[in-house]
């Protein structure tokens, strides 16, 4: 009972540091991307995650380094739902299909299929340099700040359990498992042309994302760089009562999915 006491206060010191800190941004311009083509960040979000979703917005608006656009994707109807401080803020408010988490990144590759795109998540807290620390290794074709190493056994993916988890140390390899909760930059023409393909996707890993777009950037030929140390998650009150990362690690979801993509796809490079 201390013990989680005890852990409940280091997060609630997290969370206001985090708090405190992006509130704390100052107006410097942020510097240009440099890249060759738009750079853009993609999210989704839904009303339950509405309360504290304004902080992760003005997290990524107010970045060292700039990016075009900032797009969030919604459900019809949602929109109506968003608080004001949200819709006061320099985003693009998008409607799209009700394809849960793919609607951070399917959406934005189907308008934009030759820009860069940063996918995020609506639930966590991500530093200043978040955005230039990616964009710096943008050659690589994908890049992310969090990641596993795919362990394999007799030439397949071994149970999803047994993986590298958040591994610690910068890497590139075709075994880079990029994890979305840290972001991930992925370069014009990363993926396989499946990408955005709703039938499929819904069939074969309709609530692992990270899997399906591990499958298509593999199949088109990525060594993914992993960044940097640990990416600390730190997650906002109150947005974890619908989450599909315990759905997925909590059960078999990702192992159900790996096993799909394997029987269509088999196993990518």
């Amino acid at each position: 009972m201390i013990a989680d006491a005890f852990r409940r206060w280091k997060q609630s010191r997290r969370i206001a540091r985090a708090e405190a800190e992006i509130l704390a941004r100052g107006n410097e311009p942020a510097s240009p991307h440099g890249l060759p083509a738009p750079l853009i960040i993609s999210l989704t979000s839904y009303p339950a995650r509405f309360a504290h979703l304004h902080l992760v917005l003005r997290s990524l608006l107010s970045q060292s380094v700039r990016a075009d656009r900032v797009i969030l994707w919604l459900d019809a109807g949602d929109e109506a739902l968003l608080p004001a401080e949200i819709i006061a803020l320099d985003v693009e408010i998008r409607i799209c299909p009700a394809w849960r988490s793919y609607k951070k990144i399917v959406p934005t590759l189907l308008e934009w299929p030759d820009a860069h795109v940063v996918t995020a998540d609506d639930d966590v807290y991500y530093g200043p340099d978040w955005l230039r620390q990616m964009v710096e290794r943008a050659d690589a074709g994908v890049v992310c700040h969090r990641a596993h190493r795919v362990t394999m056994r007799d030439g397949q993916p071994a149970s999803y359990d047994d993986w590298q988890r958040n591994i610690a140390a910068p890497e590139r390899s075709g075994l880079i498992f990029p994890t979305g909760v840290g972001g991930v930059l992925y370069a014009p023409g990363a993926f396989h042309p499946d990408v955005t393909n709703a039938q499929l996707f819904q069939r074969l890993a309709p609530s692992a994302d990270d899997v399906w777009l591990y499958w298509m950037h593999r199949l088109a030929g990525s060594k993914p760089a992993k960044i940097g140390g640990r990416f600390r998650i730190t997650e906002w009150p109150g947005t974890q009562e619908q989450n599909l990362r315990g759905t997925n690690l909590a059960g078999d979801g990702n192992d159900r999915a790996v096993r799909a993509m394997l029987e269509y796809y088999g196993f990518p490079g």
